[in-house]
């Protein structure tokens, strides 16, 4: 019997080597679905206001002699956030900091449209952009939301992967941390509205 304790001894740290691994391995994918999601319920948020933004720009342009420089800001800015994309499996904080750049690029140019069009009574009056003007302040709501869940997606998966004894094995199996969402740039000024012109 003494011969077979050795072996038995292996199999058995063998077997507890296999569960914890299968385990570790099978809740950071889990964890990791849930960030894809979370990041996906983010783009759809996003995608949604740029849809918007596009019934809003045609709205304003029929409604009023608009200020054709304010119309090319929104325009532009909404080009530049449709032209990045994530893939949330290997994001990078620099990558999600240059997303939150251009998407902030975008919040601004609304807000400056939003501030502008204030001067133009017959515009303010039409139902069109008055729904319009409901609809985006809903989807910024919901883009704060999902950004907030991606953030709360993130957080069981970095503290899975890098508390111990998980941290020897998730650069084995590939599983890097996730960075969060931050404010946008500038996002603790205060809006600027001024009616004075």
């Amino acid at each position: 019997m003494k011969k077979f304790l050795p072996w038995i001894i292996i199999a058995i740290l063998a077997l507890g080597a296999y569960s914890w691994g299968k385990g570790f391995n099978n809740t950071a994918v889990e964890l990791n679905e849930n960030v894809k999601e979370a990041w996906g319920n983010v783009q759809t948020s996003y995608q949604r206001r740029n849809d918007l933004i596009g019934n809003l720009v045609n709205t304003v342009k029929g409604a009023a002699d608009f200020e054709k420089s304010t119309l090319e800001a929104v325009i532009n800015a909404r080009a530049k956030a449709t032209s990045i994309s994530i893939d949330p499996s290997n994001v990078t904080p620099e990558q999600l900091a240059q997303y939150n750049q251009v998407q902030g690029g975008l919040s601004g140019a609304l807000k400056s449209l939003l501030v502008t069009v204030e001067r133009y009574p017959d515009l303010k009056a039409n139902q069109n952009f008055l729904k319009l003007q409901d609809e985006l302040v809903s989807t910024e709501n919901t883009i704060q939301t999902a950004r907030t869940r991606f953030n709360e997606a993130i957080k069981p998966y970095n503290t899975h992967i890098k508390t111990f004894p998980n941290m020897l094995l998730s650069g084995i199996f590939g599983f890097d941390e996730k960075p969060y969402f931050d404010a946008e740039v500038g996002a603790n000024q205060p809006v600027e509205v001024d009616f004075s012109n």
